[in-house]
């Protein structure tokens, strides 16, 4: 139970990415290479994302499709829902910069690794987590920015058309170029699990570095008060809170059985960093990348704490009833 509460060990490096840049951030050339050598690590994840991913799990989809509706209408449906109505409720809580970066928490597709660990965890369909996370992500590249653009439009904040197209030119076509190239290469990345490794971590790692690098140059840490952080991570479980309780309604009384009641409350309740990092660093570029990025990486702590505890609790009652059922 300990080990479920202490910080993940990515988080660390996330928050030692966030000290380096604040402690040593670099502008003019520099801060334009690590731009250049943030797009390429970008590029090059969702490249090996379309090699890695199977094509069976795309597929898989057909067969179960009440599942991955379900899980999708919490991802783009309930969740932006949910972020629009906390920021209706209280516009005077936060700046407009956390509320745009909360909107933009709202519309990312589910994480991957997450989602499936604790579905796994707590005995669920892992197979339909695997193909709703796949199509999350797929969806994702062209539901996020449309989504977002509609959401920030409402609070007077403008998503450019270019930075639309860079989500395409830098998301999607590389992972339809890498899924094309999945037979002749996916031996070799098999083999070098690390370098998958490397990649994913290394490109939000270095998306967050060149992001609050950008916000420390232009001094907006100095602006932003110590208890918006405080309030905004309140309103983060709150939002949290919600969407389980709404994905936890969702399966109960949608006739879907305890495994897939499982896949619908972590997948559709998780927020994925590794898509959600490049994207901000694509469609807002320069200082406002920073504010962007901290809800995401809040909800992100928090969400692994929360929802591994739940795991774990779902995971001894399935293991409970097992022993019941087995004992009459």
């Amino acid at each position: 139970m300990l080990a479920r509460l202490l910080p993940d060990r990515f988080v660390l490096w996330l928050l030692a990415a966030v000290a380096l840049a604040i402690a040593f951030p670099v502008a003019g050339g520099t801060a334009a290479a690590v731009d250049s050598l943030t797009l390429a690590a970008i590029f090059s994840l969702f490249f090996l994302h379309g090699v890695r991913l199977p094509r069976e799990a795309l597929l898989s989809g057909v067969t179960d499709w009440k599942l991955h509706v379900a899980i999708l209408a919490l991802t783009f449906v309930a969740f932006p829902l949910a972020g629009l109505g906390l920021a209706a409720a209280f516009p005077g809580l936060l700046p407009p910069s956390l509320w745009s970066g909360l909107l933009f928490l709202c519309a990312l597709p589910s994480t991957v690794q997450s989602s499936i660990a604790y579905t796994s965890i707590a005995r669920g369909n892992v197979a339909g987590a695997v193909a709703a996370a796949a199509f999350s992500n797929l969806a994702g590249v062209f539901l996020t920015p449309l989504l977002v653009a509609l959401m920030l439009k409402a609070s007077g904040v403008s998503i450019s058309a270019a930075g639309i197209g860079k989500i395409f030119a830098l998301l999607f076509l590389p992972f339809l170029l890498g899924h094309g190239l999945r037979p002749l290469l996916l031996p070799f990345v098999a083999k070098r699990p690390r370098l998958a490794t490397l990649v994913d971590k290394g490109t939000i790692l270095l998306a967050v570095y060149g992001a609050f690098s950008a916000a420390t140059v232009e001094g907006v840490w100095r602006r932003l008060p110590r208890e918006d952080l405080a309030i905004l991570a309140g309103i983060l479980v709150l939002l949290l809170a919600l969407i389980l309780a709404a994905a936890w309604a969702l399966g109960r009384f949608g006739g879907f059985a305890r495994p897939s009641r499982a896949a619908i409350l972590f997948c559709g309740s998780v927020k994925g960093l590794a898509t959600g990092v490049p994207m901000a660093r694509i469609l807002f570029p320069g200082p406002a990348a920073g504010l962007i990025i901290l809800p995401v990486m809040i909800f992100h702590s928090i969400q692994l704490v929360i929802c591994a505890w739940i795991a774990g609790a779902m995971a001894q009652a399935g293991k409970e009833d097992g022993e019941a059922s087995a004992a009459t």
